[in-house]
């Protein structure tokens, strides 16, 4: 099997980038879109040229590390599929495939297929979380969770954070992302007490990281690889909306988002700071 990739390459933020056309040949149709890309990296570097960037960790569909249009699709064109668990067979022989990452302001372009979604992780620092220390992990049935309540949390919890809603979405907006981390800890008791103070600290980050506001258009969810429903954001408007009113006395402050990129460095988060 042979492909056509045209990928967008680009060394730097500040360098400008273009889409650099590629033969692959020898290509097994049981291969993962990464391990195509694998291939590819190999014969670059026997040529001595500088391999292609994509980010990769699990390659199961679980870690949400990988991640980028193809042919203007988010993960390519199965649904319910990451990038990584995508094969070749899904493509025809001597086929042009289009890759270039997602395009979004507050998913700067690192290098190129790779952008910086830390604002992803300020937005769970900003409350995606449980705050009261609870000791030792209590016993499994110490808390009754009716079984439709505990069916719709691992819905929302099942969201891996890979950025596709944003890319796909006109807006480039959060809103699926964060509903379904904010939803996830709402809906079950654990959660319940920070439920409204936690809507308000994440939407007011997602909105300072720069990402686009929501107008249900609804491609988040076509091309969501853990199909995430449209109605988590739902359930954050209504958390917000509450919350803003009970919690109206609280000042709510934002992570400052960091602009530049360091190699192997951890998430850097001042919680002091306000935009």
């Amino acid at each position: 099997m042979r492909l056509t990739l045209k990928i967008w390459r680009q060394q730097t933020r500040s360098a400008s980038g273009k889409f650099v056309t590629y033969s692959v040949d020898n290509v097994n149709s049981d291969m993962s879109m990464l391990e195509c890309l694998d291939v590819l990296n190999e014969q670059l570097i026997e040529n001595g040229d500088d391999p292609v960037a994509f980010e990769h960790d699990c390659r199961e569909g679980i870690c949400g590390s990988c991640g980028f249009m193809i042919n203007g699709i988010a993960h390519g064109p199965l649904p319910a599929t990451t990038v990584c668990q995508l094969t070749m067979r899904h493509f025809r022989d001597g086929q042009e495939l289009v890759l270039e990452p997602w395009r979004a302001k507050a998913f700067p372009l690192i290098k190129d297929l790779v952008v910086d979604r830390r604002s992803f992780d300020r937005i769970i620092a900003a409350g995606g979380y449980i705050s009261v220390s609870t000791g030792s992990a209590p016993d499994g049935n110490a808390i009754l969770v009716p079984k439709e309540s505990a069916d719709r949390a691992m819905d929302a919890a099942a969201c891996i954070g890979c950025g596709a809603c944003v890319a796909a979405c006109p807006n480039a907006s959060a809103a699926l992302f964060t509903g379904a981390k904010i939803a996830h800890l709402g809906i079950l008791p654990q959660g319940k007490p920070e439920r409204d103070i936690r809507a308000i600290r994440m939407v007011t980050q997602m909105n300072a990281e720069g990402f686009g506001g929501c107008t249900n258009i609804g491609e988040c969810i076509g091309v969501c690889p853990k199909e995430i429903p449209l109605e988590v954001i739902a359930a954050m408007n209504r958390d917000y909306f509450r919350g803003s009113w009970r919690e109206r006395d609280n000042v709510v402050t934002t992570l400052r988002p960091f602009t530049e990129w360091s190699t192997g460095s951890k998430l850097k988060v001042d919680p002091h700071s306000g935009n």
